[in-house]
């Protein structure tokens, strides 16, 4: 009962903190940034800025879908943030080419981030046979339940850490972002309230995940470990 209640609130939490997102980038979509320059047109400048030259800047479909991508070193920006000419589409393009800047310089957070992913995703494995496992007669995998806390408190404490560590990597890539378009006078002061109001919230998104994992964490540690005489 305990964890569902969890799942809910940051359920909840999750839900309003990206609607809040989509409504602060709609608004400042709608004025137009004084440089006249689009997203792509951004990322590109940010990039030479930094000598990074064997980075693409690529549209991918979708709303707020922008990332980078380490694996082939491109800097993946949504049409309303490739093509627009905004205080939103300026914070996002230099935010993600934030993260092509950490890379290049070897940033130690993300570096860390990456090597977690491998484990991360075995992690979820793991947690995906445990639950099913459970579904039939209980733990249907023969292991002493004390085993089966280590496992999954083990699995969970690497998706938890995971997502903490994602924390200073996203942080980094906006304040990397806002002191680039400051100092390049790409944005107006207006226009640099605006970027740094925007980034604020899509900043939100990952605290609540963190939150939530820290959460459930505690949850099965207390469940497998907390109750014992």
């Amino acid at each position: 009962m305990l964890l569902i209640l969890i799942v809910v609130v940051f359920a909840i939490a999750g839900f309003v903190v990206s609607n809040k997102l989509k409504s602060k980038f709609k608004k400042y979509s709608q004025t137009a940034l004084e440089a006249n320059l689009s997203g792509a047109e951004i990322a590109k400048l940010m990039l030479a800025d930094n000598n990074i030259h064997d980075v693409q800047v690529v549209s991918v479909e979708g709303q707020l879908t922008d990332h980078y991508n380490p694996m082939n070193k491109t800097v993946n920006l949504s049409p309303d943030v490739y093509y627009g000419r905004n205080a939103a589409a300026a914070a996002v393009a230099a935010h993600e080419c934030g993260h092509a800047v950490q890379h290049a310089t070897s940033y130690t957070w993300l570096t860390l981030r990456s090597k977690l992913v491998p484990l991360q995703n075995i992690s979820g494995k793991i947690l995906n046979v445990v639950l099913i496992a459970s579904l039939f007669g209980g733990f249907a995998l023969g292991l002493p339940y004390e085993y089966i806390g280590v496992i999954v408190v083990g699995a969970y404490g690497i998706m938890t850490l995971f997502t903490l560590v994602t924390l200073p990597v996203e942080f980094d890539a906006s304040n990397r972002a806002l002191a680039w378009v400051q100092n390049r006078n790409i944005v107006t002061r207006s226009e640099y309230a605006m970027s740094k109001d925007a980034l604020k919230w899509a900043a939100m998104t990952y605290v609540v995940a963190a939150l939530a994992s820290l959460a459930t964490l505690a949850y099965y540690i207390f469940i497998f470990f907390g109750n014992r005489d």
